[in-house]
């Protein structure tokens, strides 16, 4: 499919739109197609240069190394957590699987794991040991925000006898060429990430009831406050598996280019392939009842016209896959048209209605820009 140049130069007015307007800072899109770029371009207070925090986004790059893992046979998502990680057995917590993690069914979605409990695997494995189910896993499923990615963290470690980030690193954004993008440490090595920080007004109920149907939104882990404490270099540093992340949109666009042009290079064809493709769950999401179509690690588009509230706009294809993160940023791939899509920014907007719509519009765009 060529690229429509016509449709590119939308998406890049539409991604900057906010930012001259004075909404956002800066903010920054990359869109890729057969392996390359096609378009990546930095606004505001911002080069192509640099980093941002990408919060969620970070779960697909977690579970790329689950993938590696699954490949070499050191990983089987069928087996208990236990199997990998005793400790975690506690509180009824032993039959909970790796596949069930992987899936937001396990069942602990608000378990707590703080800066006093996350510097080390002692400390993280005692936490892991205090953890109490919210409801039985498997029977439903809730986004597991960042308790489901610490352990699949601990897996990760208990099977390579190394960190998660470095895991990472090694087997996934290292093979495909591209930086660090988890536990990033402290000093130099943090220069030139973005300083996040809040914008704009909270929705009114009037705003929230007419775009979801309800007064007030559940109220999560995933606050402005817990954002923005990842200005934090300590926090930077950790590599908090479940939303740590700090790259650029290109980093995003490029690594779900890999995902479609990975050739056994990376990953195992067939795993690979299971991952990207295959809905492991249609279960519904516990407050707005839309089903999941999760597939092991990431999101799939579905055609059952859910696609822009899973966060692929409009105009993907049923097969789109991809996983975005709080505040706004964007990442995806499209297997029919062959496109990825980057979006990163650095500004936190309070109003819960405005923040989606921009998504959806960005990705709409994005996804015609071959067609």
């Amino acid at each position: 499919m060529p690229i429509d140049d016509t449709k590119v130069a939308a998406l890049v007015a539409r991604a900057r739109r906010e930012v001259d307007r004075g909404l956002l800072p800066s903010a920054q899109v990359a869109l890729a197609y057969e392996g390359e770029l096609v378009a990546y371009e930095a606004f505001g207070d911002a080069t192509v240069d640099t980093r941002y925090s990408v919060f969620s986004c970070t779960k697909a790059f977690v579970a790329g190394a689950v993938w590696a893992l699954i490949g070499d046979g050191l990983v089987d998502v069928s087996l208990p957590v236990t199997a990998y990680v005793p400790e975690f057995g506690t509180n009824d917590k032993d039959a909970i699987t790796v596949e069930q993690v992987m899936l937001h069914t396990s069942g602990f979605p608000h378990a707590p794991m703080g800066p006093a409990q996350w510097g080390s695997r002692e400390s993280r494995l005692a936490t892991f040991a205090r953890w109490r189910l919210n409801w039985e896993p498997g029977t439903s499923y809730e986004y597991h925000a960042t308790s489901a990615h610490w352990v699949l963290g601990a897996v990760i470690e208990a099977v390579t006898g190394s960190s998660c980030p470095d895991v990472v690193e090694a087997r996934v954004t290292g093979p495909l060429g591209l930086p660090r993008v988890l536990g990033i440490a402290e000093g130099p090595p943090q220069d030139g990430i973005a300083t996040l920080v809040t914008v704009g007004d909270l929705a009114t109920p009037a705003e929230i009831k007419q775009a979801f149907g309800v007064e007030s939104l559940p109220v999560t882990e995933v606050t402005p406050g817990a954002l923005l404490a990842f200005n934090d270099p300590a926090a930077r540093a950790v590599g908090i598996p479940g939303g740590g992340g700090v790259m650029r949109a290109r980093d995003l666009a490029l690594y779900y280019q890999g995902l479609l042009h990975d050739d056994g290079a990376v990953w195992k064809p067939e795993v690979l392939h299971d991952a990207t493709s295959t809905v492991r769950s249609r279960v519904p999401e516990r407050n707005t009842g839309i089903p999941a179509n999760r597939s092991l690690g990431v999101v799939l588009a579905g055609g059952d016209g859910f696609s822009h509230i899973r966060g692929f706009g409009r105009t993907v294809s049923a097969k789109a896959f991809g996983h975005n993160g709080a505040g706004g940023q964007l990442a995806w791939a499209d297997p029919a048209s062959g496109l990825s899509l980057g979006y990163c920014t650095n500004g936190i907007d309070l109003n819960v209605v405005r923040e989606p719509r921009r998504g959806t519009a960005i990705s709409s765009l994005a996804a015609v820009c071959a067609r």
